[in-house]
């Protein structure tokens, strides 16, 4: 069963308007900030989102925040001019998840 929120597929195959999907893994003892683990566009972008959707990751929904994303480097922490647009994200993936993992990971997309 995948976490899936507002992930909604539309019919658009503009090639401006690639889509862009950013996963994010923090570990809660480990890191300071969140860790862009996969970014893309287009193609790599589904494949980012169905894997996480056969992993039970949720997909967050959030266009702007998933092309901010995107411009970072594979391993990046997420930067602190940032902190305030993935916390909200946080506080819904832990709001999923009421085991409390110590790790989380995410995907925001654009779709």
């Amino acid at each position: 069963m995948g976490m899936n929120a507002g992930h909604q597929a539309d019919d658009s195959d503009s090639p401006d308007e690639a889509k862009q999907a950013t996963a994010l893994r923090y570990d809660l003892k480990q890191s300071q900030a969140p860790e862009v683990i996969a970014t893309g566009t287009g193609e790599i972008a589904q494949e980012i989102v169905r894997v996480a959707e056969e992993n039970a990751i949720p997909v967050y929904k959030d266009p702007s925040l998933a092309k901010a994303l995107g411009q970072l480097e594979l391993g990046s922490l997420v930067p602190p001019e940032l902190y305030k647009a993935v916390a909200e994200v946080l506080v819904f993936v832990y709001s999923l998840d009421q085991a409390h993992k110590k790790e989380i990971e995410m995907v925001l997309e654009d779709f």
